[in-house]
């Protein structure tokens, strides 16, 4: 992990509703529609909250067929844990500002 990344995972974690998705999701994979009925969220806004949670690699999901002319995407939470600390971060940043100054 590097600096970038971190920054990345904590503020896709940053939101009351991206929170509720994960938990959602922890249980189970699901669907859009279904998910948006379970935490009353509009589909475009649901969409913009899983787009930024799946960019930061905290879920994964896959496209099912249903029938001949539907498809659904299916989501779940990847694995993940983050222990982050102040020395964590120190580390990161002076990695970073080393790498930017070779």
């Amino acid at each position: 992990m590097d600096a970038t990344r971190l920054a990345q995972v904590l503020s896709a974690l940053g939101s009351e509703p991206r929170l509720r998705i994960i938990a959602s999701l922890q249980t189970e994979s699901t669907h859009v529609s279904e998910l948006a009925r379970r935490l009353d969220m509009s589909r475009p806004l649901l969409y913009q909250h899983l787009n930024r949670l799946e960019a930061a690699r905290l879920i994964e999901s896959r496209v099912e067929q249903i029938g001949e002319s539907r498809i659904r995407k299916h989501y779940w939470v990847a694995p993940f844990q983050f222990d982050v600390a102040p020395d964590l971060i120190a580390n990161l940043i002076d990695q970073e500002q080393e790498r930017n100054s070779s």
